[in-house]
Parts: C-alpha cells; structure tokens; sequence
C-alpha cells in the first residue's frame, strides 16, 4: 500500500501514528510556533512533536485548539525532560505538560534521554500515565540497544515507541533491527541532518534524478525503512516541501547508496556512552 500523508502505523498497543510530522524544537513561543503548526496543520499534518525543554508546549496547544481540527485526528508528542526524571517528578512533570498544552490527554509521551539511576522510576511513572488514560501511547527516545534491554527485562509492557537520531550518516540498522523484532516504532529525529550534509554528492545526485530536493531525499530514506518521520522547519515553504514525499519512490539501488553513507556520525548528542 502506497504511504500518503495521512498514512498512519499502528503501534503494539494498538494506537495508530502518523508517519510523518513537525518537529517543534527550536520553533520560537508565540507566533512563531502557531505560525508554523497552522500552516502544518492546513497542509495536513497531524503529528506534532515537542518537549517541555523546547518551551513551546502552550503555543503549539493553542493553535491546535484554534484550528478547529477534531481532537482526536491529532498526534501531539511531548517529553519528559532530565531534571524531572524519577517516579514523583515525572508524574508532576507531566501534569504541568498536560495543563501547558490545555489537553484531556496527550498521544505519546516519551522520556527524553536514559538518565542513569532515574529512568526506571520514570517509567513506570509513564506506566501509571498510560493506565490512567492521560497518554495514550508512552515511549523512550535516545535509547541505544543496552538501554532497551535494560528496560524490557523489568517492565511488564514495552515502549511503544523509541525517537533516536536517524540519518544516512547515522544509519543504525543494527537499533532499527532490534526495534522491529520488539515490535517498538522507531521514530526519526534530525532526519535532515540539521541542514550539515544537504549539499552531500550522493544525496545530490539522487536528488536531481528524481527532481527532489535534498531534504525531500533524506525524509523519502528514513518513510522507506519503516521509520517515523519528525524534520523540523518553522518556514512554510519547507513545511510544505517536506510534506512532498508521497509520490515518488527511492529505488533499491538508492536505498543502497545512501546506506553506504554511514558514518556512524551524530549531529546531536550522542548516547552511547550514558551507563
């Protein structure tokens, strides 16, 4: 079946989640951020991913209320952020999230990073959220293998979801492997690479192949290997631009290509070495 915009994959809790979606770090508070999720939102965005640490939980509510979209077509994805972390905390935590961005409930909340020695409070902190109806979906992001394991070997129910940097330099086939077998929906930030790596010969050519752009390439990449798609972009053109990826196909051979890429190469922090 062909992916459109308003393709959705169905999590193993049985929540369904859009494909692709709008990256809200670093999207100013105020009209900045409304701006940029109406326009989403008129195109057909319904996924919508932000943080508490990217301050723009209240504005980014605001214009989804103001849109007068029904509720439940919209994904909303927020986060726990370090310094929250822990069984009470991030009970607390959630609640000022959930009154910031003035919802019943949100679709997917995720622990931000693995924070040593606090994470398995948090997630059962998330735990207790799903049970009481207030998140609807719960996850992790920045969670390597190890972190995974560590996770699954305690929790009576597995992550719905894990957000880790996804790029060609960043291929992590053997994450990507391991989520599919956990039946864990990996999701992909910093997909374009925060602009570094566009002007990349190999993306280039596909890219003028195809008659795409670069970015349009690298988000095709990331839909083709089963992943969920969150670029980030407060720019209407580039919402739009990064929403047209549906009706062309990168072909094996490009697939290939731009796998070769790998360089193991982050442009955000890097997770490995968190015990």
């Amino acid at each position: 079946m062909a992916l459109t915009l308003g393709s959705r994959v169905t999590l193993h809790d049985g929540n369904t989640m859009p494909v692709l979606g709008l990256g809200m770090w670093q999207a100013g508070s105020g009209k900045q951020t409304r701006n940029a999720v109406a326009t989403a939102l008129e195109i057909g965005y319904r996924l919508f991913d932000t943080a508490k640490l990217y301050g723009n939980e209240r504005d980014l509510g605001t214009a989804i209320r103001e849109s007068g979209i029904p509720r439940k077509e919209i994904f909303v994805t927020t986060k726990l952020w370090n310094n929250d972390q822990g069984y009470e905390s991030a009970l607390q935590a959630f609640e000022k999230s959930r009154r910031e961005l003035g919802l019943d409930y949100v679709d997917l909340y995720l622990i931000h990073w693995p924070v040593p020695g606090l994470r398995e409070e948090s997630w059962k902190a998330l735990l207790k959220i799903r049970d009481e109806g207030l998140a609807r979906s719960i996850g992790v992001s920045n969670f390597t293998i190890r972190h995974l394991e560590e996770l699954l070997r305690g929790t009576p129910a597995p992550p719905a979801v894990n957000q880790v940097e996804f790029h060609p330099f960043l291929y992590q086939k053997d994450l990507l492997e391991f989520c599919v077998r956990q039946k864990i929906q990996l999701e992909a930030y910093s997909p374009l690479t925060r602009g570094h790596r566009l002007n990349h010969p190999v993306i280039s050519q596909i890219a003028s192949r195809h008659g795409r752009t670069p970015a349009q390439v690298l988000i095709r990449w990331s839909l083709q290997h089963g992943l969920v798609v969150i670029p980030k972009s407060i720019r209407p053109d580039r919402i739009r631009e990064n929403a047209a990826v549906f009706d062309f196909e990168l072909k094996a051979e490009d697939m290939k290509r731009l796998d070769s890429l790998d360089e193991s190469s982050h442009v955000a922090w890097d997770p490995e070495d968190l015990p």
